[in-house]
């Protein structure tokens, strides 16, 4: 996947790098050339010098063929906007946007941009929203037989009800996190555009629940 990245501070960089020896293509954006230091001289991939919410600046750094955009420069207005960029004007499939402001949160994701607070911001966390596969276990039992985890949900199950999508997947659908809140999902909770789906799952069974969750509920039940 090609993935473009505003800001090239610590974060960005290191979000950069880490991208990049996954097997991805990565480029970086930044209005300060000497920002590009931080990526080293081993990262292969490009270097743009511009304003991260221009679109020539996002062409440049191939947004039109990118399946994600991550924006973390310092700056709240900035990340947003860049990021909204990217969703509404270019289709991104997979956008996160690095806020300082906790209590901006909730205003962001209604915009349907999943955003990721500085108070608890990883690397780890980030991927986990730019990347369309892979579950990170948050918990697992002592046995190693059963797990929790975030596991990444396809845009065409929004609007299905969270019970659809645990008889077809077989997975208990733990909790749901959305607009920065954690909710409790009954038989007529419906999925929406942000929403956090934990799971709790076998272990041996990640790799069929990622591949159910990633397509919509008619491909899942054909």
């Amino acid at each position: 996947m090609h993935i473009v990245i505003m800001g090239c501070g610590r974060v960005g960089a290191e979000l950069a790098q880490t991208l990049e020896r996954q097997g991805h293509t990565v480029a970086v954006i930044d209005q300060d050339p000497t920002a590009f230091r931080r990526l080293g001289s081993g990262f292969g991939g490009r270097r743009v010098t511009g304003v991260g919410f221009d679109q020539d600046t996002l062409r440049e750094a191939g947004i039109e063929e990118a399946g994600a955009f991550a924006a973390v420069s310092s700056g709240d207005n900035s990340n947003i906007i860049a990021a909204r960029v990217a969703r509404e004007m270019f289709g991104t499939a997979h956008v996160a946007a690095r806020i300082y402001d906790p209590k901006r949160a909730e205003v962001y994701q209604r915009l349907g941009i999943p955003t990721v607070a500085t108070v608890r911001w990883t690397a780890d966390q980030m991927l986990r929203r730019l990347l369309p596969s892979g579950s990170e276990p948050l918990w697992r039992d002592p046995s190693g037989t059963v797990q929790l985890a975030e596991v990444h949900t396809s845009p065409a199950w929004v609007g299905e009800r969270v019970s659809r999508l645990q008889e077809d997947a077989g997975v208990r659908i733990a909790f749901l996190t959305r607009l920065g809140e954690a909710v409790l999902p009954t038989s007529r909770t419906v999925l929406q555009e942000g929403d956090l789906v934990h799971v709790m799952m076998r272990c041996d069974e990640v790799a069929r629940v990622e591949e159910v969750f990633a397509v919509g509920p008619e491909e899942a039940r054909s």
